[in-house]
């Protein structure tokens, strides 16, 4: 008889059922993991409302985690049971056009590890051995599951090759804080942030940025933006909210010659209004980011553990699974929660910050 397992099953949209399913069974080049802790993404609530793998439902959702080796398969090495770890979700044929060209994301056969396949609202979840990364010992396993998205945003900022004193924009205050820090770290100035909350923009000057935008104070971030860079324009507009409006607006910021990085995921049939000419004499680039992959994790995890990004301030609570559902939504209407994390282990709600 199989092993069960508790797990939070998006049955259909808008409905999460907490049940009893088989704990994975892992392929011999495959290793399975306790799950420690899955910090919630705004992927997971597009999956819950259906406006996401929707043909994939029922599905296991969550896909940033930590966790502990349970079991490893017999064809792995360099693993072990008890080993702190977390896993790059991305997943790949490896043989394919795209694969071969280093391009992974774009592999026909791409999957990502609860957005497509079970993932890690759950007790168990399985992985190959070598998607998997050992934790560093000076991390945390709150930290360990936080490097999916710090892999992402890295993968944006190597995407954009953000220079040494040029000015940087970011549109968004959620991972938009991170963008900020990134560029930071990478030697841009100054480096801006836009968003509509006072406490996010409040950790970003936390973070080093040099100047927070908060839209609510009545100010048009465009005219703010040219005015802090000589009426230029910043050399880099990174856009991460993910609306058509935010687009547009970050086409009206960046200066002539500069680069906007794509981050914010939007509607699929979502459209802007973008004037060619304008991109074709102002000498535009356009860099796209959907996902943090390959180095991109290690880099992640060498910069959360020597202490480079701290993003402990930006951790809100843990809440159980059981109470999934509800986290999901308050997130959506209560501005002071951030990062919030679920746990299997738990019972009741840990406060990590307020």
């Amino acid at each position: 008889m199989a092993k069960m397992m508790k797990a939070a099953v998006v049955e259909r949209p808008n409905v999460i059922a907490i049940k009893q399913v088989p704990v994975p069974a892992i392929e011999d080049n495959e290793v399975l993991i306790k799950v420690k802790y899955t910090g919630i993404c705004g992927t997971d609530w597009s999956i819950y409302t259906g406006k996401y793998s929707a043909d994939k439902l029922p599905l296991i959702a969550g896909h940033e985690f930590s966790g502990t080796i349970a079991q490893v398969g017999r064809r792995t090495s360099g693993l072990k049971e008890g080993d702190r770890v977390t896993a790059d979700i991305n997943m790949a044929c490896g043989t394919c056009y795209y694969c071969r060209h280093g391009q992974k994301l774009m592999c026909r056969d791409f999957r990502q590890l609860g957005i497509h396949i079970d993932g890690t609202y759950a007790e168990y979840v399985k992985a190959p051995y070598d998607q998997v990364h050992v934790l560093p010992d000076s991390l945390t396993f709150l930290s360990g599951a936080f490097i999916e998205p710090v892999s992402c945003v890295i993968h944006s900022s190597k995407a954009a090759r953000v220079t040494h004193g040029s000015s940087v924009a970011v549109i968004g205050s959620g991972l938009g804080v991170l963008h900020g820090l990134l560029a930071r770290l990478r030697g841009a100035a100054p480096v801006i942030v836009i968003g509509d909350n006072a406490k996010r923009l409040a950790i970003a000057k936390e973070f080093g940025v040099d100047v927070t935008i908060n839209v609510k104070d009545g100010k048009d971030p465009v005219a703010e933006v040219k005015r802090l860079t000589g009426g230029r324009g910043a050399d880099f507009v990174v856009e991460a909210v993910g609306t058509p409006a935010t687009y547009e607006q970050a086409f009206q910021m960046v200066r002539p010659g500069g680069t906007i990085a794509a981050f914010g995921i939007c509607a699929g049939d979502d459209t802007i209004r973008v004037k060619p000419y304008d991109l074709v004499l102002g000498e535009m680039t356009i860099v796209g980011s959907c996902a943090g992959v390959g180095q991109d994790w290690p880099d992640a995890a060498a910069l959360l553990a020597n202490g480079h990004i701290r993003p402990e301030s930006m951790y809100s609570m843990i809440v159980p699974l059981e109470e999934l559902e509800s986290a999901l939504k308050e997130l959506r209407t209560n501005p002071d929660l951030i990062k919030v994390f679920v746990s299997s282990e738990i019972s009741k709600r840990e406060i990590l910050a307020k």
